[in-house]
C-alpha cells in the first residue's frame, strides 16, 4: 500500500516533523497557526499522489534554504507545503491559483507573510509582484522540483541517488527536456544571493535526503 494512502501520509508528515507534532495546538514561531489544522487541511485539499510528492519536495527545498540563508524553517517548510492546496480545484482556472488557498489559509489565521508567498508563486497570472525572500524562494523551489524529478526518472534506475547536480544544470539548458518547467522562476534563486549551481545542488540534496518518501 502507498504510504500517502489512509492517512499513513499524515501520520508520516507529522513524525517527521521533528517531533513539533506535540506542539501542534499552540501558535509558534510566527506561523499564526495550529499546526494539526494546517494537517488536516493539506489531507484535505491535496489528494493526488504527485501532487503531494510534489509539495513534499518543494517543503524540503524551502527549509533547505532556510537553514542555508537564516530564515525561520518552520514558516518556510509549511509555505512550501501548502502552497498548490487549491491546484485540485483551480488546475482549469489559473486566474484563481493561489487566491483560494489564501483564503482558506486566511481563515485558520495563517500569517500573510507566507499567504502572500502562497499567491506571489502564481505571480505572473494573478498580475502580482514578487517582494520578500519567501515570495522568491517558494517560486524557485517549487519550480526547480520538476526539473529534478524528469532528471531521475530518465536514468535506467529512476533514482535520485545517482542524479548529479551537473547533469540537472545540463538539463537546464534543454529547453525541450521537462519543456513545463519554468526556467525564468528558477533562476530566481539569484534574488536570495544564490548562484544556480549552489541552488541545483541545495535542491538535489533536499530532495534526495527524503527519496523515499518521494519514492525516487
Amino acid at each position: 500500500m502507498n504510504f500517502l494512502e489512509k492517512g499513513v501520509f499524515l501520520r508520516k508528515l507529522k513524525t517527521s516533523w521533528k517531533g513539533r507534532v506535540e506542539v501542534a495546538n499552540e501558535k509558534i514561531n510566527g506561523l499564526g497557526a495550529h499546526e494539526e489544522a494546517l494537517y488536516r487541511l493539506f489531507e484535505e485539499k491535496v489528494t493526488v499522489d504527485n501532487l503531494r510528492k510534489h509539495c513534499l519536495a518543494t517543503k524540503a527545498i524551502m527549509e533547505k534554504l532556510a537553514e542555508r540563508l537564516g530564515e525561520n524553517k518552520l514558516v518556510w517548510g509549511w509555505a512550501g507545503l501548502l502552497h498548490d492546496l487549491d491546484f485540485e480545484e483551480t488546475k482549469d482556472a489559473p486566474q484563481r491559483h493561489g487566491l483560494v488557498s489564501a483564503r482558506w489559509l486566511e481563515n485558520l489565521g495563517v500569517n500573510e507573510a507566507l499567504i502572500s508567498a502562497v499567491k506571489a508563486h502564481n505571480a505572473e497570472s494573478l498580475g502580482l509582484q514578487r517582494v520578500s525572500p519567501l515570495d522568491f524562494a517558494l517560486s524557485c523551489s517549487e519550480s526547480i522540483t520538476g526539473l529534478i524529478v524528469a532528471a531521475a526518472l530518465v536514468r535506467p534506475d529512476k533514482r535520485l541517488a545517482g542524479v548529479e547536480p551537473k547533469s540537472v544544470r545540463k538539463r537546464m539548458k534543454e529547453k525541450a527536456f521537462a519543456r513545463n518547467v519554468n526556467r525564468d522562476l528558477i533562476m530566481l534563486c539569484e534574488h536570495l544571493g544564490l548562484s544556480l549551481d549552489e541552488f541545483i545542488s541545495l535542491s538535489l540534496e533536499a530532495m534526495k535526503e527524503i527519496s523515499a518518501e518521494l519514492e525516487l
